[in-house]
């Protein structure tokens, strides 16, 4: 059995406790970081004022995520932006290696 405890996070500089088990504690951290991010984005945006109205729509933003990804769809722009990006990695990756040799 696993055992809960208390973990303390930090989301847009407010402090929260959050139950969650022992081996949960890396994917609550990692699901904190991405909330806050989503959170400190929507507010520098300058389009939303307020935490609680940042909040609801970054919690919106995150279930239409959710609900795009369970449906099978996605942003073929995005994916395509993201694949042409990681082959820029890639040829620089590989253009610094050429150099070396």
């Amino acid at each position: 059995m696993t055992d809960v405890k208390g973990v303390d996070v930090s989301i847009m500089g407010r402090e929260f406790r959050v139950a969650c088990p022992d081996d949960e504690v890396e994917a609550l951290q990692e699901a904190v970081a991405y909330l806050d991010k989503k959170m400190r984005d929507i507010r520098d945006s300058g389009k939303v004022i307020g935490v609680e109205r940042i909040a609801i729509m970054a919690a919106l933003n995150v279930a239409h995520e959710l609900l795009t990804t369970r449906t099978g769809g996605f942003d073929i722009g995005d994916f395509k932006r993201r694949i042409s990006s990681m082959q820029d990695q890639i040829d620089q990756a590989v253009d610094n290696q050429n150099d070396l040799f």
